[in-house]
């Protein structure tokens, strides 16, 4: 049986990678998002919340694990984050691979990983999409989010991998910095070429 060719879907923070994600959808593209599993065994009653609490106790309540408690014990602690890390990443990828099995008979999947360069993945994927506006966009967009600064957005660009250098890197690149339906048509020529090159 052939396998579903698995288009690697990533992108900087503020690049419209949650809207090409459900363009894909929309276009009739299993997409697995890793955030979303995230959310799921971290929220209320998920999986994780047993061993997030007694790892990093008082960060987790009747609402899942609270962000804003749990982001302060790993934030610039790279020993803490790696704990973190090794607790909610096989979970995650046990949730992957659920979905893969789910999807055998598909010409065409999405895994929607948003550090893919920065964490790495690729051993599972065919081809890499990367989301990209342009730089005043980005910030314009990521600073109209809700307790959002200056400073932490510094911060999280310090982490990622620079935009130029995922465009140089990947397969396609998704321009989100056009009209939304521009970046449909661009979507939905991706799935049709990709379902047709198999």
């Amino acid at each position: 049986m052939t396998k579903p060719f698995i288009l690697g879907l990533t992108g900087s923070i503020g690049m419209g990678k949650s809207t090409v994600s459900a363009m894909f959808r929309a276009a009739g593209v299993p997409v697995f998002d890793a955030d979303a599993a995230v959310h799921e065994l971290q929220g209320p009653g998920g999986a994780l919340l047993p061993m997030i609490e007694e790892a990093f106790p008082g960060t987790t309540g009747p609402q899942g694990v609270d962000r804003i408690k749990l982001g302060a014990a790993v934030f610039g602690d790279p020993e803490k984050l790696k704990r973190l890390e090794a607790i909610v990443h096989p979970a995650v990828g046990a949730m992957r691979a659920g979905f893969l099995e789910e999807n055998a008979a598909e010409k065409l999947i999405v895994f929607d990983i948003p550090l893919l360069f920065e964490k790495g993945g690729f051993q599972m994927i065919d081809a890499v999409a990367v989301v990209s506006a342009p730089p005043d966009q980005q910030r314009a967009r990521v600073l109209a989010r809700p307790g959002m600064t200056e400073e932490k957005f510094a911060q999280i660009m310090a982490i990622q991998v620079p935009d130029a250098e995922k465009r140089a890197r990947a397969d396609y690149v998704i321009d989100t910095g056009c009209p939304l339906a521009e970046t449909r048509a661009l979507v939905e020529g991706l799935v049709e070429k990709l379902i047709h090159a198999k």
